[in-house]
């Protein structure tokens, strides 16, 4: 008889991750990243800039603008949030930290809000291991906290999550409203007012962050989801009167919670469903429905590109989802046949609809990034079934992975203080022209700290803890970590030179001064936002009707100039350019004729 359940875990594997390492893991990865950078090109400088006007009043809230521009991604929430952290920082804090420090908070928010979508889900009933013959098998409770610990730790070794999840933009927001979506829907089987709390603002944030099919789609996939869920009877396995279910999941913020009782099917499913039509009427009100449907032309370049996209952001949760969806494919026959597993359909769901989303629109990775926490559930699902062959293969390869990265990354900035060894030091001089190393005291202290750490889980891995079933997602995680620490301490300086404005927009401030306006003409988005916020100026659009003495164009429009203005009232006075980015390079004209 096919066993369809293929959870066999007993008691002393379900032992659980310290909070005090789970919360410091958290904070080193989330902080690293948000501070002592300026905005990046190109999106995370373009959001800001758009941020920044809303903030000074010069752009519609309902209908952002920068410099008459509209937005490409048709979103309002990220840019009132960021807006309103602009405003309520105004005091003292720098306009592009007070936005840092809101998205660190979301990106923190997006981590709980997966520990425990990953908790309730693995407290449902097909979730829980197999009983034994004689007792011992694990309690419910303290197997939900250890796949909710091995769920957290899946997300936060995506490669995936490192960049785009620290970055300011609208991408980031969908993230975090993906998330609490994502808690809500697990939540709800045994508490309302908070995940419905979170559901109302997560499904509405994700409508206003320019994804209102996207929440539309899984607000109607809940519905069924919650249709087909039967709810749970008192004594059933993993029920609130089961044996064990007294007591309280450990939780990542101070204090408790306890399961409720579980919740009527159709009270919950007319809940949904009046969101569904609250999101729709939003949506419809405010126009926010735009065709962004761009299939495949079905080009073997663009199939590879989406192939190694996925592979690459995604690691290392794809390989452990489809482990997990062979392992408990039992269970999926049975969500055919009618017979919800809530702790596979609802991931499923939110996988498909944003994967979706990724293939069938431009946006990319950005549109990926929402489907990591979803993902990393179902990898978490993999962990009480792998065998001890497949665990052992994913430590070796991490292990040699991300020690080897962090070797690279601190030969290469040992080479940028010592110039030895010469080879690295002089691609970086090849690579990024004009950098000027610099040495920090706290940014190596961290460095050496983390890295001492990473050897310090290695010796803990392969020597105690092995029965754990969280075990095979401490290096992968702490490897991601790690990498992503030394890169934003030791490299920081480096990459903030290759990623930002600032050289150009310096450049460009030493001849010009402060004058009263500037004209502009073909500059992008993250251009005019970075000659705005880092060199303060006043731009305007070029036409025959303003009269400021310096025009700023971007070097592949001068061709078109002439049709904007009369070429003969200006004359090219300087050369500006990014030194590790061609395309963003601008000639500066100086007015020497009055309009």
């Amino acid at each position: 008889m096919k066993q369809p359940n293929p959870a066999i875990v007993a008691q002393d594997a379900v032992r659980r991750l310290p909070r005090l390492a789970l919360w410091l893991f958290c904070i080193a990865y989330v902080l690293p990243g948000f501070f002592g950078r300026d905005p990046w090109k190109s999106a995370d400088m373009t959001a800001f800039g758009y941020m920044a006007e809303l903030a000074r009043g010069d752009s519609p809230w309902f209908t952002p603008q920068l410099m008459g521009l509209p937005v490409q991604v048709d979103a309002l929430m990220p840019y009132w949030l960021g807006a309103w952290a602009i405003m309520a920082t105004s005091w003292g804090l720098p306009a592009d930290f007070s936005v840092r420090v809101l998205h660190a908070l979301m990106l923190g928010l997006t981590l709980v809000a997966t520990w425990y979508a990953v908790y309730y889900l693995a407290r449902s009933p097909q979730a829980q291991p197999v009983a034994f013959a004689f007792g011992g098998e694990a309690e419910p409770a303290d197997y939900a906290r250890a796949m909710a610990d091995g769920g957290l730790l899946a997300s936060i070794a995506c490669l995936g999550l490192a960049q785009l999840g620290h970055e300011t933009t609208p991408a980031s927001a969908q993230l975090m409203f993906t998330a609490l979506s994502f808690y809500a829907f697990a939540a709800l089987h045994y508490a309302v007012w908070t995940p419905a709390l979170c559901a109302v603002i997560g499904i509405l944030g994700l409508t206003l962050s320019g994804a209102p099919s996207v929440a539309a789609l899984l607000l109607a996939g809940a519905c069924l989801i919650r249709l087909f869920d039967r709810p749970l009877k008192p004594g059933q396995l993993g029920g609130p009167e089961s044996p064990g279910s007294q007591r309280r999941p450990a939780n990542l913020l101070a204090g408790s919670i306890a399961l409720g009782q579980p919740q009527p099917s159709y009270f919950v499913t007319w809940g949904l469903a009046l969101l569904l039509a609250a999101t729709v009427c939003l949506a419809s009100n405010l126009d926010l429905w735009q065709w962004r449907i761009t299939p495949p032309n079905g080009q073997w370049v663009d199939f590879h590109g989406v192939t190694r996209l996925l592979l690459w952001f995604t690691w290392p949760a794809w390989p452990l989802t489809l482990w997990t969806l062979w392992r408990w494919r039992w269970q999926l026959v049975q969500i055919a046949n009618g017979k919800m597993s809530r702790h596979l359909a609802l991931p499923l769901l939110f996988v498909m609809v944003t994967v979706g989303n990724t293939l069938t629109t431009a946006a990319g990775d950005r549109a990926l990034l929402a489907a990591l926490p979803a993902l990393a559930t179902l990898a978490a699902f993999a962990l009480p079934t792998l065998q001890r062959g497949v665990a052992s293969l994913i430590d070796w390869f991490t292990l040699v992975f991300f020690t080897g990265c962090a070797a690279v990354i601190w030969v290469v900035w040992i080479a940028m203080q010592t110039g030895l060894p010469p080879q690295p030091a002089a691609n970086v001089v090849r690579l990024v022209p004009g950098f000027q190393p610099s040495f920090s005291v706290f940014a190596l202290l961290i460095a050496v700290g983390a890295t001492l750490a990473w050897a310090w889980l290695v010796k803990w891995r392969v020597g105690r803890h092995r029965a754990a079933i969280w075990k095979s997602m401490v290096l992968p995680a702490g490897g991601a970590a790690l990498c992503w620490l030394l890169l934003m301490t030791l490299w920081l300086p480096l990459l903030n030179f290759a990623r930002s404005y600032t050289a150009l927009t310096t450049q460009i401030s030493a001849v010009i001064g402060t004058p009263p306006c500037v004209e502009t003409f073909g500059l992008d988005r993250g251009q005019i936002a970075a000659f705005q916020f880092h060199a303060r100026l006043h731009l305007q659009p070029a036409n025959a009707q303003t009269s400021c003495p310096w025009l700023l164009v971007d070097r592949d429009k001068v061709a078109t100039l002439a049709g904007a203005v009369q070429m003969r009232q200006w004359t090219p006075q300087y050369f500006g350019y990014r030194p590790t980015d061609r395309d963003d390079d601008v000639l500066l004209f100086r007015r020497v004729v009055s309009p």
